[in-house]
């Protein structure tokens, strides 16, 4: 049973894994360390006067792990939905971040229903830019979730 608190913290997962994949494109950062600062210096913690939300260290370690062993996968799959005449590579670090772990969750995990993914990573997305990334974000996730979960458009 899934209740607020659980899906609170799974957001709130998400939003760190976003974070964690930003910073390992960025800064080389390994997987073991950037999964180890997180679960103990940041998720639910304060830093630099900043609190972090608690978030479920699981779901933040399956998304973060799930998107480096399977980012080969991954990345063709997004590139084959954005727009033509786009590339994986001249999107943003973080929008890339947000699409990897967006795409990871729904091809990984098909119990989340992916309307609930789509949408948490659109308010990712809109959370860090003002223009139309959340856009791109909800079309390039409906594109994948259709192929790979057979739904309609819009779902």
């Amino acid at each position: 049973m899934t209740t607020e608190k659980t899906a609170n913290q799974r957001g709130a997962a998400r939003l760190a894994a976003v974070q964690a994949l930003y910073q390992m494109d960025i800064g080389g950062t390994a997987l073991a360390d950037v999964l180890a600062e997180y679960e103990v210096y940041r998720l639910g913690k304060e830093v630099d006067g900043d609190t972090y939300l608690k978030a479920d260290p699981a779901w933040f370690r399956s998304i973060v792990t799930g998107v480096v062993k399977d980012q080969k996968t991954l990345d063709p799959m997004i590139a084959g939905a954005i727009s033509e005449g786009w590339t994986l590579s001249r999107l943003d670090s973080t929008l890339r971040a947000i699409l990897r772990a967006g795409v990871l969750e729904i091809v990984s995990k098909p119990d989340v229903p992916t309307a609930v993914i789509v949408t948490e990573y659109v308010e990712i997305a809109t959370a860090f830019f003002e223009g139309e990334e959340g856009k791109l974000v909800h079309a390039v996730l409906d594109r994948i979730a259709r192929r790979e979960r057979g739904q309609p458009k819009g779902n």
